[in-house]
């Protein structure tokens, strides 16, 4: 069976960074997700906490299928659907307090996607991050059922209740070129781990990036390693993901 590609962007493809807008993109990455994605019959996708427009400031020139903000927006040949902030009155409003309850502890930043707000505490001193992780799910509590708080490294985000990455990985898989294909997912953190389980439950194949306890089958050690895979990949290399490390 051929293979659907979805990747993780921060801790998968890139190094993570100490702040969001500090990510820096290896130069050879966007011409070898061009050539895998050639190879793949364009069955590859970036399924990403991330906005799409700011994915698409990273990797430019190239312009790849995504789905951004866990799945809250989603990009298929070119046509996006989804994201849009004016929908989600409450989230804006708790966006504000959120800014006004964090303004007093250094280094506790607030990434404002517009349909979903992370609080970002990987920079804060250990009772700033403290504090900084309680205001998110008290934020989170406040804004009920609606939405969720997903938990990842020093990052609390807050994203409507229906987005996970494992709806957008289905969702791909449901048009073409995906439809009919085999998911293979790559990612780095908890926020991937329910994408990882319902890719497993479908039959596809799960890959860690980095350490930790996890319910993928596969693990690669670092970015790099995922860089080194896809180029290996794109160049002709037997498309064999049952072929790595397990987990």
């Amino acid at each position: 069976m051929s293979l659907a590609l979805f990747l993780d962007f921060d801790g998968t493809l890139v190094e993570i960074a100490p702040r969001p807008d500090a990510v820096r993109v290896d130069p050879d990455l966007v011409p070898t997700l061009e050539r895998l994605r050639e190879r793949l019959g364009g069955a590859l996708a970036i399924v990403t906490g991330r906005p799409v427009a700011v994915i698409d400031g990273f990797l430019a020139p190239g312009r790849f299928d995504v789905a951004g903000l866990h799945g809250v927006e989603r990009r298929t040949d070119g046509a996006l659907t989804g994201g849009r902030a004016e929908d989600h009155p409450a989230l804006r409003a708790e966006v504000q307090r959120l800014k006004a309850r964090v303004a007093d502890l250094d280094a506790v930043l607030i990434e404002d996607k517009g349909a979903s707000v992370a609080v970002h505490w990987r920079l804060a001193a250990p009772e700033d991050a403290e504090r900084a992780e309680t205001i998110v799910k008290e934020a989170a509590a406040a804004l009920g059922a609606d939405y969720r708080l997903q938990l990842g490294k020093a990052v609390g985000e807050i994203v409507p209740a229906s987005a996970t990455k494992a709806h957008a990985i289905r969702a791909f898989l449901e048009a073409a070129p995906y439809a009919g294909r085999r998911a293979v997912f790559l990612g780095d953190d908890r926020t991937d781990e329910i994408a990882f389980a319902s890719v497993n439950a479908d039959g596809g194949v799960s890959v860690r990036v980095g350490d930790g306890d996890t319910v993928a089958s596969r693990r690669l050690a670092d970015p790099a390693a995922v860089r080194q895979l896809l180029t290996a990949w794109a160049d002709g290399a037997p498309l064999d993901p049952d072929a790595l490390p397990g987990a």
